[in-house]
């Protein structure tokens, strides 16, 4: 089975299509609050899926990691909104500490094609 890395760096790939599946590196967005970070992030998370061929109907697993608890509900009413509510994925959400302090989400996708 042959490996197509998309849009590959010095340090990763913003996706790497493997078989029927793509998987996406973390995404975060631009903005100061949750919800403009939600919002840019998962515009992103739409560009690759659709280079990779596939689109959030075909999101497999999100897992969301955000710098406070305490902006859960802020990040769900965006994501939310953004899902195709016919077909939500698995998910899990957590707190973690972000590659620097001005990331409040992050968003890591799994996809079929």
């Amino acid at each position: 089975m042959t490996i197509k890395r998309i849009e590959p760096g010095a340090r990763m790939s913003g996706a790497v299509v493997h078989g029927n599946t793509v998987y996406l590196a973390g995404q975060v967005g631009d903005g100061v609050s949750v919800t403009e970070q939600s919002k840019s992030a998962l515009a992103e998370v739409e560009r690759l899926l659709a280079l990779a061929g596939s689109d959030k109907s075909k999101i497999l697993q999100t897992i969301i990691y955000l710098s406070d608890m305490s902006t859960f509900g802020e990040m769900n009413a965006v994501w939310e909104a953004w899902i195709d509510p016919k077909n939500p994925p698995a998910r899990a959400t957590s707190e973690a500490a972000l590659a620097t302090p001005d990331y409040k989400v992050e968003f890591i996708v799994t996809a079929a094609i």
